[in-house]
């Protein structure tokens, strides 16, 4: 099957479950640091029932309304493109089952956008944040009761730290966790609810190799806190990570892996206990960038080859993964950051406006549904 973006036509169902996404989703005002440090103890947060949000694991339809087509500066005419005229992006995570709206954060904004394909574009959440170098909104989950708390947890940079904090329905933000270390370079890390009450945390190495590797110190590490409590204790799960440091988890088995670029190289990483089982490496270090799980493959994102490399899943029988197949992706989304996966599919955020040797269009940075090809090894 050839790697192309789905096709454009999206049903009435889809757009109806779309419009009552945007529907019951608060907009958020915008919080200081001050703020967040005067509530940094006032107490426990409310308790979360024990339910864990599952990524869709159906392969969404085609991304377009079935009605007319729309004009302006930022309608992109590719048809997988949902959401246009971002600023430099990071995390995302799919807004319906279809995953043909999508929550993006714009990591120098402190923005958290809600956009479908010709939809309007809310902000439904704004934190202040420290977009210096490769900081500011980080990453950012929804809670595991979303439909019922609208709140969302999220790694952002201020002007002393990297840190978790909680966002309510309301705006107001409250610090989960404090004192991740900050670095000119190094603070892109990532999220990803593990459990219902489990949050993992990827962080990066703040451009110090050796705290990476001192167990003492929260940078360059995946680690795991209950966000639910005020004072929560990480439990340290591996070490020595780089920069840009991306998890992807296995939404059928709950496997969870990693990709960084540091001093240990560009790697894909299973999270094992207490350490990462190294999968592949790239020797020519082209610096990662994302990383999503599908049906059988894994993909990692390469925005300075503007390149995706798909790559067949680790099995009982086959514990490595299987040769990449590779997918320009300078003709069509140029520099592609992270990734979020929809069952064989995955949303993409371009970053276009920040890579080194990108190209912006007039409608980047954007968000789009991709459906890459099969691994190598599954070609026939």
């Amino acid at each position: 099957m050839d790697g192309m973006p789905l096709p454009s036509v999206l049903s009435r169902r889809a757009a109806a479950v779309a419009v009552a996404v945007v529907t019951t989703a608060g907009v958020a005002g915008c919080a200081s640091f001050q703020d967040q440090e005067k509530t940094a103890a006032d107490g426990t947060f409310s308790d979360v029932p024990t339910y864990v949000y599952q990524v869709p694991s159906t392969t969404p339809q085609n991304p377009a309304d079935d009605g007319p087509v729309a004009t302006g500066p930022c309608v992109d005419p590719n048809p997988a493109v949902i959401a246009t005229c971002l600023d430099s992006t990071a995390g995302l995570r799919p807004a319906d089952e279809q995953g043909v709206t999508t929550y993006v954060a714009e990591r120098t904004t402190g923005k958290i956008i809600l956009s479908k394909r010709y939809g309007p574009q809310r902000a439904i959440a704004k934190v202040d944040v420290d977009a210096s170098g490769d900081g500011g909104l980080v990453d950012f989950e929804l809670s595991p009761t979303w439909s019922e708390d609208q709140m969302i947890f999220a790694l952002i940079t201020t002007p002393s730290d990297n840190r978790i904090v909680r966002i309510a329905s309301t705006g107001s933000v409250k610090p989960v966790l404090t004192g991740i270390p900050k670095g000119s370079t190094g603070n892109l890390g990532s999220i990803a609810f593990t459990g219902p009450n489990e949050l993992t945390v990827a962080t990066g190495d703040a451009g110090d190799p050796g705290a990476a590797n001192d167990r003492s110190s929260l940078a360059g590490k995946i680690f795991t806190i209950d966000p639910n409590q005020s004072s929560p204790k990480p439990v340290i799960e591996a070490s020595g990570l780089g920069s840009n440091v991306a998890l992807c988890r296995d939404s059928s088995d709950g496997r969870l892996y990693v990709a960084d670029s540091g001093a240990a190289g560009d790697r894909l990483s299973l999270v094992t206990q207490n350490s990462l089982k190294t999968l592949w490496t790239w020797p020519d270090r082209p610096g990662l960038t994302g990383c999503a799980t599908g049906t059988d493959s894994i993909t990692v994102s390469i925005a300075s080859k503007k390149r995706l490399d798909v790559f067949g899943k680790p099995s009982a029988n086959k514990p490595t993964v299987s040769e990449p197949s590779s997918e320009d992706m300078s003709k069509t989304f140029g520099a592609v950051g992270r990734l979020t996966s929809l069952g064989g599919a995955f949303q993409l955020a371009t970053v276009n406006k920040t890579a080194s040797n990108a190209k912006p269009v007039g409608t980047d940075d954007r968000v789009a549904i991709f459906m890459p090809k099969p691994p190598a090894d599954d070609r026939t």
